[in-house]
């Protein structure tokens, strides 16, 4: 079983780069699996800065929905695999599942559960980042609860899964697994 990493905080919190630099420890090549969809221009831009952040050693792929799959895929083929992120995986799943039979909640933790079972199997060590979300107000809607709610639920699954977890607060990770 691969070690796995869990890299939890808020929003800018510097999740990222922490992750980033933990990768680095381990050796070539380095993966970074990309859950974002750039379906606009802001956001295109946003994934252009952190591909220029990572540089030339960093081989990308992205999958916003099967993530255990693609991890499958890429297992043993590089020194470690880095995703990012959880939460955006969360709300790609969310809304594939906006329209289909039965309560979206469920349908997305039995997908946590399968991909965190799933880490048991994969032989390249892994890093997850993944936001906390449930620190603030109380969202005023009901899609925005559900997904605070599922978020919370799904860092606690991967949290229990993982070897450790740091979170990562103005720049400052604390390891606390």
């Amino acid at each position: 079983m691969a070690r796995t990493i869990l890299i939890t905080g808020g929003a800018r919190s510097g999740k990222s780069v922490h992750a980033e630099k933990l990768a680095l420890e381990f050796p070539a090549p380095l993966c970074y699996l990309a859950t974002a969809q750039a379906l606009d221009d802001e956001m295109q831009q946003r994934v252009r800065l952190h591909r220029e952040r990572r540089g030339e050693q960093w081989h990308t792929l992205e999958e916003p929905l099967d993530l255990l799959r693609a991890l499958k895929d890429s297992d043993g083929r590089y020194g470690v695999i880095l995703v990012d992120c959880i939460t955006l995986w969360l709300s790609n799943l969310l809304f594939a599942y906006e329209n289909r039979e039965g309560d979206p909640e469920e349908l997305i933790l039995s997908d946590v559960r399968q991909f965190a079972d799933g880490l048991r199997e994969l032989e390249s060590p892994l890093i997850l980042v993944s936001n906390e979300v449930g620190m603030g107000i109380v969202p005023d809607n009901r899609l925005a609860r559900l997904y605070r709610d599922i978020a919370g639920r799904a860092n606690q699954l991967l949290a229990a899964a993982a070897d450790e977890v740091h979170v990562v607060i103005s720049g400052i990770p604390l390891r606390l697994k």
